[in-house]
């Protein structure tokens, strides 16, 4: 049986592919566990400065399977109203727990490229990227509503700082797609090449990244993400604070 998590590590890039294209890369226990633990693996590799996630094709992700999971549900699944005990993989105290928190985490750049379809926890998974680079055979869309659960992945913070608030709405409320076109119109992904070139662009953007100062390039990742979450001005004087720490006058 083929994993469900392909790793590849060349030129300092770890990529990591999504792999259960039978069911369009969607989301059970063992794929989350694995993106989990090799998004921290790769973050703390010394050997490895960019990070890309991916989906075999036709799909990037999607979402949550729901089928596979449903063992996982909370709803009582006899009739004695027992509901069964999630197994838990070991980890370090303190250690993401999922794969969307293990993006957040991430101190190290990660690129999504985004080859198919990115629906409900996909989409979320490309949320929680650095920036994206979409194949002309991308979509997204939020189905959370369609499938009466609610987001846990980051989306209702992040959906709005890609897109603005009313167009964040109108894509969870209403379910649509939105194809790689309009989503780079919307300022969702950062360019769509080719699907034939998706992995390429990818690849010459993080080693453009690789060749820069590896310690400026966290440094102004983690300035960018803890910004995000302040006011302007709490991130302006971040920002100073950060001038100033790297030997620079005040």
């Amino acid at each position: 049986m083929e994993t469900p998590l392909l790793i590849e590590t060349a030129d300092r890039v770890r990529t990591l592919t999504l792999n259960r294209p039978e069911v369009r890369n969607a989301l059970n226990m063992d794929l989350m566990n694995l993106l989990t633990a090799e998004l921290c693996n790769a973050d703390a590799d010394e050997a490895v400065d960019v990070i890309v996630l991916t989906g075999t094709d036709p799909a990037f992700c999607a979402g949550l399977d729901l089928k596979g999971l449903s063992s996982f549900a909370r709803i009582p699944t006899d009739p004695g109203g027992t509901t069964p005990e999630r197994s838990k993989p070991e980890r370090k105290p303190g250690a993401p727990t999922n794969p969307w928190l293990a993006l957040r985490a991430m101190t190290k750049p990660v690129i999504g490229a985004v080859n198919g379809a990115a629906v409900t926890g996909g989409f979320e998974l490309t949320l929680g990227c650095d920036f994206l680079i979409a194949s002309d055979k991308a979509a997204f869309a939020d189905t959370h509503a369609r499938v009466k659960v609610m987001p846990d992945g980051g989306l209702t913070g992040l959906l709005p700082q890609s897109i603005g608030l009313r167009r964040a709405k109108e894509m969870s409320l209403t379910g649509n797609f939105v194809d790689a076109e309009e989503a780079l119109r919307l300022g969702l992904v950062n360019r769509v090449v080719p699907h034939d070139q998706l992995m390429e662009t990818t690849l010459k953007l993080a080693a453009k990244i690789i060749k820069n100062d590896q310690a400026a390039v966290r440094n102004l990742k983690r300035i960018y993400d803890e910004g995000s979450r302040m006011t302007l001005a709490e991130c302006f004087a971040m920002e100073h604070r950060e001038h100033v720490a790297w030997g620079f006058p005040g």
